[in-house]
């Protein structure tokens, strides 16, 4: 029954994104196995009234994708060749309401984001950091590539992101104008020159030298401001973007400032909104008509203050703003419904809620959703006047929905994804925080009157909420195998107002903690639960309260598992990718730091990392893996050996994505409680070696 609910959960077809245009067009990104079943693959789909219409097919797997009014749907696409592998770099497609797909460009790095707006074509690229346009981006990378150099020289922070390094290339925005007609459209010499498509037997690929050498569409690098784009949005007509560059000045480390960029006209970038060091700014959407956008607004985290967001409206042609419904107590991120009207979701309660409300009102209403629901949404757009979004909860995974902006009635869109069926049942534990404050957790219970054997999940963040599904860390294979599943929201937690945030933003072993241990103890005073047979685990923030909790507690649990986790607090500020971090946790080192109290742990532990893992680095994980074995207090086993374990994943970052390797990650993981937690023998899979 386990093996076969991590399957049915890994192998369900997904919904990974919604794509919509403002005349009523909506586009599902899915994600399912390949044939292989070794790696994802995702595909395009058209939801068209009660129809669901197959965009893309074949193995290649889908990016970044842009809908058009017309009816075309652009998007990047790794051809897969006759060896059957992938080609390194996405190749940009269109694809017409009717006919195949065409390709418009291809380009050494690839694609990013897209967007269609007027008659434009925007993207985001990867360009070599000397290249002035596409002709010398191909010719640099060209030469790189010829002397086999991989280094990167590096002037700013960071130097890698989460998963991937960066550098020696730049994101910048470009633009291409799209023809009248596609369709008739000739290929063209592109601007760039590749050289070298000679192979190692003195013979060339014609196709290939064709593709390099002409295509449809031709890019023109916008200038750019200094730092490093982290975030951009483009308004309709395709004239003006708001982008969000990430540049380090002075004393302060990869901070955020918002421009706006003119991209038919000529001008340079303008200066908006200069970061510092407690506040930043990022690009929101832009009005209908242009003349206004939505900004956001976010206090960063310090050592007396706690991290907090909010929305500004902004008068492009001033530059003045005013914040946008000030009395709202929640993070959003709001779209434009028309002029006067804007639309958000955000967590609410361990659910989320849709919001709307007019940009002069101090608060939004809430349309749908919050309190006594189920679901969470995410990805709000709006497509012929009804917002569109993806809807999932605890135990209901994403699906389309349509809601209606008047009534909020939420109407279920054909779903081109799986619904998983789990077992279990969905309740709520509620409890009292040490300072009074009210606190809630969803409890998901296996069938059978128990008592059930039981595993806390603290979530990581610490800015979130387990209020929606998630493929990682989902409570049903574990409920499935027998546990009961408890995922509490502490302190930190986004949903129930700033507060929450600071009640524990400065003492992450503090309120959050006591939260968690609160809700522990309420859940495990039902008569459903197993008290003496109870284990914890948590991943990135929540790996640390796992740490945490495994330095004191003792064996109140009888194992404890930590993925990608924080265990030396400074070290961590100074590996991390996380320019944010190292600053504000000066203060909380001496106090909140798991490592200080390794000689308290007396569980067996199950330590999992992967190597490309630059948020919590890999050296986390290491320095934790042997101060267990040198200093805790966990007593060997019969042979005098370590009962603790390390899974260790050599290709996976912070999240373990590939296929096979997110089972053995859930065969591992229950393998450990039920040796542990069940005192039952558990068959290491072969696959592990």
């Amino acid at each position: 029954m386990t093996r076969e609910s991590i399957e049915t959960l890994l192998d369900a077809t997904r919904l990974a994104g919604l794509e919509t245009t403002e005349g009523g067009r909506i586009l599902a990104k899915v994600s399912r196995p390949d044939a292989k079943g070794t790696a994802y693959r995702s595909a395009l789909v058209e939801i068209d009234g009660e129809a669901l219409l197959p965009l893309t097919r074949g193995s290649a797997s889908v990016g970044a994708v842009a809908a058009a009014e017309d009816g075309t749907t652009y998007f990047t696409a790794k051809r897969v060749g006759e060896d059957g592998e992938e080609a390194e770099d996405a190749q940009l497609w269109a694809l017409p309401v009717r006919g195949e797909a065409r390709e418009l460009a291809a380009r050494p790095g690839g694609f990013g984001g897209l967007t269609v707006a007027g008659r434009h074509l925007i993207a985001e690229l990867e360009v070599h950091s000397q290249a002035a346009d596409e002709t010398e981006h191909a010719e640099l990378t060209a030469t790189r590539t010829k002397d086999k150099v991989t280094a990167a020289l590096h002037s700013g922070f960071p130097t890698r992101y989460w998963d991937h390094d960066l550098g020696p290339t730049r994101p910048v925005l470009a633009i291409a104008a799209l023809p009248e007609d596609l369709a008739a459209a000739e290929r063209t010499p592109a601007p760039a020159r590749v050289e070298d498509a000679t192979a190692a037997d003195g013979s060339t690929d014609a196709a290939a030298d064709e593709d390099a050498l002409t295509q449809v569409l031709h890019f023109r690098h916008l200038p750019m401001p200094p730092g490093r784009l982290v975030g951009w949005s483009v308004d309709r007509a395709g004239e003006r973007a708001l982008v969000a560059m990430s540049d380090s000045r002075d004393d302060l480390l990869a901070v955020s400032h918002l421009y706006l960029l003119d991209l038919v006209g000529g001008q340079g970038p303008r200066l908006l909104r200069e970061g510092g060091a407690e506040v930043e700014y990022g690009p929101g959407a832009f009005s209908p008509a242009g003349d206004r956008a939505v900004i956001g607004r976010h206090r960063t985290w310090t050592e007396t203050a706690t991290m907090s967001a909010a929305v500004e409206l902004l008068d492009l042609a001033s530059g003045e703003s005013t914040p946008l419904w000030p009395e709202f107590d929640h993070w959003a991120d709001p779209v434009w419904l028309d002029e006067t009207t804007l639309v958000a979701t955000s967590d609410d309660t361990g659910r989320g809620s849709v919001w709307i409300g007019d940009v002069a009102a101090p608060a939004p209403r809430r349309l749908a959703g919050g309190p006594g629901r189920d679901l969470a949404f995410s990805g709000a757009s709006v497509a012929g006047g009804a917002i569109i979004a993806s809807a999932s909860g605890i135990a209901v995974a994403p699906h389309p929905v349509r809601i209606d902006p008047a009534t909020g009635e939420i109407a279920q869109l054909p779903n081109p994804a799986d619904p998983v069926d789990l077992p279990g049942t969905l309740t709520e534990v509620t409890a009292t925080a040490e300072d009074g404050t009210a606190l809630r957790a969803w409890l998901r219970l296996p069938e059978g009157e128990g008592p059930h054997p039981l595993v806390v999940f603290a979530h990581g963040g610490p800015w979130g909420s387990w209020n929606a599904w998630t493929y990682r860390w989902n409570p049903g294979p574990f409920v499935a195998a027998g546990y009961a599943v408890l995922l509490p929201d502490p302190a930190i937690s986004t949903g129930y107002g700033q507060a929450m945030i600071d009640r524990g933003q400065h003492e992450l072993g503090g309120a959050p903690y006591t939260d968690i241990m609160a809700l522990t103890d309420a859940t495990i005073a039902r008569q459903d639960v197993d008290a003496e047979r109870t284990a914890f685990a948590g991943g990135s923030y929540g790996g640390y309260m796992a740490n945490w909790v495994a330095g004191h507690t003792g064996d109140r649990f009888r194992c404890i598992v930590t993925h990608a986790s924080l265990w030396d607090t400074e070290t961590m500020g100074h590996t991390t990718d996380n320019a944010g971090w190292e600053r504000p946790m000066r203060g909380q080192n001496p106090q909140y730091n798991p490592k200080e109290y390794v000689g308290e742990i007396v569980v067996p532990m199950l330590v999992i990392h992967g190597d490309k893992d630059y948020r919590v680095p890999i050296a986390q994980g290491h320095a934790l893996w042997y101060d267990l074995h040198e200093f805790s207090a966990t007593p060997r086993d019969a042979h005098g050996r370590t009962r603790h374990r390390y899974l260790y994943f050599p290709d996976e970052g912070h999240w373990i994505q590939g296929r096979g390797n997110a089972q053995v990650w859930y065969e591992t993981f229950l393998g450990f409680l039920d040796t542990h937690v069940r005192g039952e023998a558990w068959e290491r899979p072969a696959t592990l070696g």
